[in-house]
């Protein structure tokens, strides 16, 4: 005879936890959902910064800002002036490819992305 739970893996995305809904916190900005947001987007992070620096000719002047706005991790990213046109692509092809990665690794972490190209 098999138990439902046979398969259960803690934290994993196709089964339920049995305190997922019991939180106390409501929707408050006090929650610790919210308050680990920025930590929660580091692999987002390290992902965009490693397309980045991998694009650019000048490694070292790229950097990424974390911030939250609303319900979202805004990550901006500075590269020098040089490789503005390589971050950006014909068309903004290439910005719009690195916004789907980052925003498909913040998905896999429960996060909203939002990449920010900044002189």
């Amino acid at each position: 005879m098999s138990d439902v739970h046979d398969d259960y893996v803690a934290g994993d995305v196709n089964t339920f936890d049995d305190n997922d809904n019991d939180n106390d916190y409501g929707d408050d900005a006090t929650s610790p959902e919210r308050a680990d947001v920025t930590e929660r987007a580091l692999t987002a992070t390290a992902v965009l910064d490693f397309i980045a620096k991998s694009l650019a000719e000048d490694p070292s002047a790229v950097s990424v800002d974390v911030s939250e706005r609303h319900d979202k991790v805004v990550l901006s990213l500075s590269v020098g002036p040089d490789d503005m046109g390589r971050i950006i692509g014909r068309r903004g092809r290439t910005a719009q490819a690195i916004r789907a990665l980052v925003g498909a690794v913040g998905a896999r972490d429960g996060i909203t992305t939002s990449v920010d190209i900044v002189d």
